[in-house]
């Protein structure tokens, strides 16, 4: 009966199936991984927008059916005059009429931490990349004129919010109330416009944008030129009046092809004109979603 020989080892064929089959797990976990990861990062930043969304609804039940708008109704987008002041005029600057004034955009935001308790962390995109230069508002990080004051008693994110928030929020300081009742579809936040300075960075070069979308016939790569910083630049987390939050991969998801980041240039609403401080929006249906620019040093 023949016998049968045991191999003392490894043979040098059997290595080299080795090697190779780490080497394909190793290539594998390079391509799948980093996908798990932005993945788990959109639904982190997808879940904070959700939680945005419905605190919105609930405090619009509260205002007549309109969303946050902080101010007067004739107030402008600029720098507020004291965020730690004791009453709303003093906050906003407003005249003894209650009219004029300037509020940030961020303290649209801030009237939910105000009064709906939405933790200020829910205002930052949470991200395996963290967004340089943004951390979450705390008290400790100011020195407060009463050291009783909390996070209730401030009217915004401190003195430079834009360290304190991630998103950007539809232009409410305009002609065009942001309503319930408005189009459901419609986009009113999203996270930072890629065409506005972030905190640690400057805004991208528009020029370097072009849709893919009629009437344009820009590049994949160009298209992609118009979406946030954020999530690798591949797409952008978007929340929509009817409190609905989607990954979109590219800016212009709003109404008829609306792109979120920009106003309408005249017909033109796919590409659309970049905001600048004082910028609104050129119609009731014009998404136009923008933060408030780095606080100058």
């Amino acid at each position: 009966m023949a016998k049968r020989h045991r191999s003392k080892g490894l043979t040098f064929i059997d290595l080299l199936f080795v090697v190779m089959a780490l080497a394909l797990l190793v290539g594998l976990l390079i391509l799948v991984l980093p996908r798990r990861r932005s993945f788990a990062d959109r639904m982190v930043c997808g879940a904070n927008l959700s939680r945005i969304a419905k605190a919105m609804t609930l405090y619009a039940n509260d205002y007549a059916n309109e969303l946050p708008r902080a101010s007067s109704p004739g107030s402008t987008w600029g720098q507020m005059a004291d965020w730690m002041a004791p009453d709303r005029d003093r906050a906003y600057g407003l005249q003894t009429d209650g009219t004029g004034g300037a509020a940030t955009v961020s303290s649209c935001f801030y009237l939910l931490v105000k009064y709906m308790e939405v933790p200020p962390q829910t205002f930052l995109c949470h991200s395996r990349t963290k967004e340089r230069g943004v951390t979450e508002f705390k008290l400790s990080t100011y020195r407060l004129r009463d050291k009783k004051l909390t996070l209730a008693d401030l009217w915004d994110f401190g003195p430079n919010p834009s360290r304190h928030v991630s998103y950007a929020y539809q232009m409410v300081y305009s002609s065009h109330k942001l309503v319930l009742s408005a189009e459901p579809n419609m986009a009113i936040a999203a996270d930072r416009n890629p065409w506005m300075d972030a905190p640690a960075a400057k805004a991208k070069d528009f020029s370097l944008f072009m849709p893919e979308a009629p009437p344009f016939k820009g590049t994949a790569d160009q298209a992609r030129q118009g979406n946030t910083s954020r999530h690798e630049g591949d797409g952008q987390i978007v929340m929509f009046l009817d409190t609905h939050v989607t990954f979109e991969k590219r800016p212009y998801c709003g109404l008829e092809n609306d792109n979120i980041y920009t106003s309408w240039e005249g017909a033109d609403k796919v590409r659309g004109r970049p905001p600048i401080l004082g910028s609104q929006p050129a119609g009731a249906n014009d998404s136009l979603l923008v933060n408030d620019p780095p606080a100058a040093r």
